[in-house]
């Protein structure tokens, strides 16, 4: 068996590659890892999103857990962002998620957080998968009362959470029209409960999941309906969750999307205009688009970039005191509010900020240019994927590239993580020129490292 966990948890196809088995020997180390650290009978907090699969988890992870000593909190369907904040109310010691976030129904996800509501550190991790690949008996067997107990929270999970959610703005939705799309997931309760419970006017779709169709053509991925719902209904913005709800596209008023790279830009410009962006700074990836820099620019702010993944971001941003921060994909993290990226919670922030610009959404979207970008793959043997970095007829031509596109382009090569592949990515503003000029480096890559 390979690693476990990977940039974003353990995941797979459930009951097939994540297996009950694997989910309870999870849930006991998982407890003997905190119990050591805590040097206490640990409480778990498990949520989970709408999968067939979920239950099955659910219960061999909390058999784990109790076999250890360990307490257990069942939240119910929550998205992954509410565990985050509901570790910390009930002051337990650590949470579980049980999603594949956005991947289609059969797959699944187990994702841990810490006691303050941030992922698991990478040692931690490594612990406890250490454990499980060398097939330690961490188990000691223990019987009577030392055993763990599944615990009655004393409080509505899902009340909390939305309560929180209420908290992070002020302004009030009566007389907007929304439609939400919460893509049969996480978000199907709370979404809704949320922005009415604020006053808003809500049609909400793909909001009654059966256990299968999670993202089935559906939320941030699959926008399609959203965006002929919004134009059907006249309304003044449509918003799109992904399955765990910690991602949110955004349509506005002509049915157009408003990705992560736009989303930022719309906050970050309130968040100056309310001297609340520490530095005059934001976060984000790589992959973000050349306008979003542009547009960052003309508001006088500057982009701190990380490689591509939200744990990079987080990371950035604990470092530098940044307030906001993403991904194009709609993962945005608002660190004054909370931990990780939380679609219902950006949805608010959006709202409030196209409130107080007194516009209309695709007035402030169309303020940032999108810049045409091509992907190219370039097949490249596993052993040469790096080599690339330090090759000076392919540092040659990406200066060549740059210079041809003089200032209003970029090159990008990263290699996969899974595949021989090396992906040349060109942003530019002339499509027919970007691809030409991806096709060409593709070529060369794979003519020296294939």
């Amino acid at each position: 068996m390979g690693r476990l966990f990977g940039t974003d948890g353990v995941r797979g196809v459930a009951n097939s590659e994540l297996t009950p088995e694997l989910a309870f020997n999870l849930g006991k180390a998982g407890a003997y890892v905190l119990s050591k650290e805590n040097r206490q009978r640990p409480v778990v907090l498990i949520a989970k999103d709408t999968r067939i699969s979920g239950d099955m988890l659910e219960d061999a992870i909390s058999a784990g857990i109790l076999a250890m000593g360990g307490n257990v909190i069942k939240a119910g369907v929550l998205p992954t962002p509410a565990v985050a904040y509901l570790v910390k109310y009930y002051k337990a010691d650590a949470g579980v998620v049980i999603s594949a976030s956005h991947n289609p129904f059969e797959y699944n996800g187990i994702k841990f957080f810490n006691g303050e509501g941030f992922k698991l550190d990478d040692d931690i991790e490594d612990e406890i998968e250490d454990i499980i690949l060398r097939d330690i008996d961490v188990n000691s067997h223990i019987t009577g009362d030392r055993l763990g107990r599944c615990l009655e929270a004393e409080e509505d999970a899902l009340t909390l959470y939305a309560d929180f959610l209420k908290s992070t703005t002020d302004v009030d939705l009566k007389g907007m029209k929304l439609v939400i799309d919460c893509a049969n997931g996480a978000s199907y309760k709370v979404a809704e409960k949320v922005f009415r419970e604020l006053g808003a006017d809500v049609t909400a779709i793909h909001n009654k999941p059966d256990g299968m169709n999670i993202n089935e053509h559906c939320g941030s991925t699959h926008p399609e309906d959203l965006q002929k719902m919004v134009v059907a209904q006249k309304a003044d913005l449509g918003l799109a969750f992904d399955g765990d709800a910690d991602r949110l596209i955004a349509v506005d008023e002509l049915g157009r999307l408003i990705d992560g790279d736009k989303m930022i830009y719309i906050c970050a410009k309130m968040l100056k205009e309310r001297n609340q962006l520490p530095g005059d700074m934001v976060t984000a990836t790589v992959m973000s688009n050349l306008g979003f820099h542009r547009a960052i620019e003309s508001i006088k702010c500057r982009v701190e970039t990380t490689q591509v993944g939200d744990r990079y971001v987080l990371e950035s941003m604990l470092k530098t005191g940044c307030a906001i921060g993403g991904e194009q994909s709609g993962h945005i993290i608002f660190l004054n509010h909370t931990t990780t990226g939380d679609g219902i919670l950006s949805a608010l922030q959006l709202i409030r900020a196209i409130k107080e610009a007194g516009v209309k959404p695709s007035v402030l979207a169309d303020e940032v240019p999108v810049y045409p970008q091509v992907l190219k793959n370039a097949k490249i043997k596993n052993e040469n994927k790096k080599k690339y970095m330090n090759d000076p007829e392919i540092s040659s031509e990406i200066r060549r590239l740059e210079e041809i596109m003089a200032g209003e382009g970029r090159v990008l090569i990263r290699p996969s993580g899974t595949e021989p592949l090396v992906r040349v990515m060109i942003e530019g503003k002339d499509m027919e020129q970007i691809t030409k000029l991806a096709e060409n480096l593709a070529s060369l890559l794979t003519k020296r490292f294939g």
